[in-house]
């Protein structure tokens, strides 16, 4: 992780399997797939080229709604977001926002923190489960 709460983990998976791997994982835990974006697909459509990136929007109103109710502005980075995509070396990525650090942006009060461990805890198997 670096400084900024930005997490990158690379996958032994091309991006198509890691993603549906992590589409997987987070069924699996119960939560909702909100959004599937396939940047590339995107790009495609208008005669641009662009490697596999794709973002994947899920979460749990049971998770994300009492940190909304504490700080509404943390709505902007709910639900939780994981990007996959291919480098120019051809390796697989994964990233996303430790919540931890989404805490510290958005100034999420002392309290929370069992939900945002959590929220991180989950993250990290979906993501170890992905890639």
């Amino acid at each position: 992780m670096t400084s900024d709460g930005f997490v990158t983990c690379l996958s032994r998976h091309d991006p198509k399997e890691t993603m549906d791997r992590l589409v997987a994982a987070v069924a699996e835990r119960g939560m909702t797939i909100l959004a599937r974006i396939d940047h590339a697909g995107a790009a495609a459509k208008f005669g641009m080229e662009l490697r596999p990136t794709e973002v994947v929007l899920f979460g749990n109103p049971k998770a994300g709604t009492p940190l909304m109710q504490a700080v509404q502005t943390i709505g902007i980075d709910l639900p939780l977001k994981v990007l996959v995509w291919q480098d120019a070396d051809g390796k697989t990525w994964l990233a996303y926002n430790d919540p931890k650090g989404l805490a510290a942006r958005h100034g999420i009060p002392a309290g929370m923190e069992p939900t945002l461990g959590a929220m991180a805890d989950v993250l990290a198997a979906i993501a170890k489960a992905a890639t």
